[in-house]
Order: C-alpha cells, then sequence, then structure tokens
C-alpha cells in the first residue's frame, strides 16, 4: 500500500519521513494521487536537496546580486542567459510524431502555419512550453531528450472544448492540441498558451 511517506538511506541507516503530517498512516487513494505526485515532486526537487540548493544560491548572489536578476522570471532568465534560439520549424516537423492525427490533418497543418507566421521570441517560448527549456538540440530535433531518453516532438489529438487551450507535458515533448474549428482560433490559443502559461505542464 502506498503512503504519504517515503525512505531515505543515510550512513547505512534507513529513515522513514513523512510527505505531510502523519504521512506515514495515511494512504494514497484515486483522490489523493495528485496530492501525493505533487508532494513527492517537491520532496525530491527541493526538499531533499534544500541545503544544496542554499549553498549554490549563496555563491550565485555572490556574483550576481539577487536585486539584479529579481525581476526575471525562469523563463526569462534563460534565454537572458544562453541567448535567442534560432529554430527550425522544418527541422522540427520533419521529426513529429502524430497521436489521433496525422501530418495531413487539417488541425496539423494549421499548426505548422501558425508556427512560421511566430517570430523568434514565440518560438522559443512555445519551445519552453512543450519541451521545458528554449534551447535547441545541437544535431538538431532529431536528438531532443525526453525523461527517458530520446523523445521527439508530440502532437496529440486533445478531444475536449475547444475552449481551452492547448496544454503540454514536458517530460514527454508532448502538446496537447484540440480541434479547432478554424485556424485564426488555433493560432490565438497557442500563442495565448504559450505567453500566459510558459510552464506548460499537465499530468499524463
Amino acid at each position: 500500500m502506498l503512503l504519504f511517506c517515503y525512505q531515505v538511506q543515510e550512513f547505512g541507516l534507513t529513515e522513514i519521513r513523512d510527505l505531510k503530517p502523519n504521512g506515514r498512516n495515511i494512504a494514497v487513494t484515486e483522490e489523493k494521487k495528485r496530492e501525493y505526485v505533487q508532494l513527492a515532486c517537491q520532496m525530491k526537487m527541493t526538499s531533499s536537496i534544500r541545503s544544496q540548493i542554499k549553498s549554490f544560491l549563496e555563491g550565485f548572489y555572490e556574483i550576481i546580486p539577487k536585486k539584479f536578476i529579481s525581476i526575471f522570471n525562469e523563463q526569462e532568465l534563460e534565454l537572458l542567459i544562453s541567448g535567442m534560439p534560432t529554430i527550425d520549424i522544418d527541422d522540427l516537423k520533419q521529426n513529429t510524431e502524430y497521436h489521433k492525427y496525422t501530418e495531413n490533418s487539417l488541425q496539423t497543418q494549421w499548426f505548422w502555419r501558425a508556427m512560421k507566421s511566430f517570430e523568434q521570441e514565440d518560438r522559443a517560448r512555445f519551445l519552453q512550453f512543450v519541451t521545458g527549456t528554449s534551447r535547441v538540440p545541437l544535431q538538431g530535433f532529431a536528438s531532443l531528450e525526453g525523461m527517458n531518453g530520446p523523445q521527439k516532438f508530440q502532437i496529440h489529438r486533445d478531444d475536449r472544448s475547444t475552449e481551452r487551450l492547448p496544454c503540454a507535458h514536458t517530460c514527454f515533448n508532448q502538446l496537447d492540441l484540440l480541434p479547432y474549428e478554424t485556424y485564426d482560433k488555433l493560432r490565438t490559443q497557442l500563442l495565448l498558451a504559450i505567453r500566459e502559461c510558459p510552464e506548460g505542464f499537465g499530468f499524463a
């Protein structure tokens, strides 16, 4: 049975730590699994390495004072450090997989038309939206990496309401694209998503 706790081994000893108060006595149910995933991710990516993060930030802020970078969000800071990438839409298209769509589906044709109409800044935002980073692989999009190794960009059909925005699963380089009724609506919704929701995260 899965509980709201985890095991840690330190100096040969195994210790159980709670993800929430009294977590070792709380079962993860269907209703609580989202909360469990959020707490487990927070623990692995922040809490368990808090001292290392603190030491890194102390050194970083000695080089660049916090007041100088606090005006940027994480996406803007990445672009500031790495520069604006040149994104080859034809290369991305050649290395794309489709699920419940095909390359000839109307919505995917509109999607590529929209991508080619974007300035490089919005292309970079799109790349951050679907992959978590604006960096283009050195060997092109054929070398795009996912959570489990090489993973091409994917476009999945999302059959929910077309009033929703597209969403992305950055671990899988996956865009969930709704079957919008017109090109203009698809382009508008896509731009809104990448500009206002840069993380693009959705639970797979």
